[in-house]
């Protein structure tokens, strides 16, 4: 794939879809849609019955058990993945993967198709449910706990147009962040890492436990001309329960704000602000009648702890306030020069 001078989170119709936005100082790319053959590939489960084992795993197992639940989707921009949500054709996937289209074509790993119909999406989880013109369908299990580090990680999917693809790895690291930028007003958080590898189309597709239950549905990966092997991102099955039943429920999805920006607490930062920590996290900015603003949070000051949990990287604070709902109060403890407060903050719903 070749890369595009700039990069864009949204998928442009009939080119490659390969996207990205610059996670620290390298280049990440959506999975997307991939314009492509609609082929079967020689590497799906189904094509051995030689029993191969992966952290003791039975990998070949798990592929015939979930397969039926992975399906393609085709849209007029290019080709990703979904995974069955519910039995009444409710298909879950990424926004992008279905960005501009409100119909389209999905494959079954039975060989049969029916159309498919966007019901709602959420670009800032970056997920979608589409309902499938077919019922009776095998439902994937999703678990609802988070995977820990090191347990077996498989994904499937339709990379480069090539059905039925499993890959296998572990899971390589938790709360990991996809920046804002390059067509996103808001960064992806909280997102599960993996290296059973991710190509383009993958994207909507399933990572998988050992047991063959979904813990992810697939999202980025950052490409080899990075200088990356095998490193992806999905965004874990917990918050794609809680986002796809709202989607279901009522056609949108709430998101926990605080309004504020942060950012990473460096030694020189620290000495500047005066505050006696080296850990925490720097509040740059706070929106102007937003929920930080009515608690009192100023530009400058340091959050070491929500609800007495510390925070040492921004990633901390974004992973703890997303298990919150707007009207949820936490409490901050924060240092405004050496002083340290407490102050409470009501959680507030993302403005769109």
């Amino acid at each position: 794939m070749t890369a595009a001078p700039a990069p864009s989170w949204r998928l442009r119709p009939h080119q490659d879809a390969t996207a990205g936005v610059l996670l620290t100082v390298l280049l990440l790319s959506l999975t997307g849609c991939t314009p492509g053959p609609d082929t079967r590939s020689a590497t799906g489960g189904s094509s051995s019955d030689t029993a191969a084992t992966a952290n003791g795993v039975d990998i070949p197992r798990v592929v015939r058990s979930v397969e039926p639940s992975i399906v393609t989707i085709i849209t007029p921009h290019g080709l990703g993945s979904g995974v069955v949500f519910n039995a009444d054709g409710t298909i879950v996937t990424d926004e992008h993967v279905v960005h501009g289209a409100t119909t389209l074509d999905i494959s079954f790993a039975d060989g049969r198709h029916a159309t498919g119909h966007v019901t709602a999406t959420d670009p800032l989880t970056d997920l979608a449910a589409v309902r499938a013109d077919r019922t009776g369908l095998p439902a994937a299990q999703f678990r609802s706990d988070l995977p820990v580090v090191g347990e077996t990680a498989i994904a499937m999917g339709s990379p480069l147009g090539l059905e039925e693809t499993v890959t296998s790895g572990i899971v390589s690291g938790q709360h990991r962040v996809i920046p804002a930028g390059t067509g996103r007003s808001a960064p992806l958080i909280d997102l599960l890492q993996t290296d059973a590898a991710i190509s383009p189309g993958n994207s909507g597709g399933a990572l998988l436990d050992g047991n063959g239950r979904v813990i992810g549905i697939n999202e980025a990966y950052i490409p080899p001309s990075a200088g990356a092997v095998s490193i992806g991102f999905a965004t874990p099955s917990g918050t794609v329960l809680d986002i796809v039943g709202q989607l279901l429920a009522t056609g949108t999805a709430q998101h926990a704000y605080a309004g504020l920006q942060p950012a990473p607490l460096t030694p020189e930062i620290a000495r500047q602000l005066g505050v006696g920590s080296s850990t925490g996290i720097v509040v740059l900015s706070v929106a102007k009648g937003g929920p930080a603003d009515h608690a009192g949070i100023r530009p400058g000051d340091v959050l070491v702890a929500l609800d007495g949990m510390p925070l040492t990287r921004v990633e901390d604070f974004l992973a703890a306030l997303r298990k919150h709902h707007p009207g949820d109060r936490v409490r901050l403890t924060i240092l405004r020069g050496p002083a340290k407060s407490d102050v409470t903050l009501t959680v507030g719903d993302r403005p769109s």
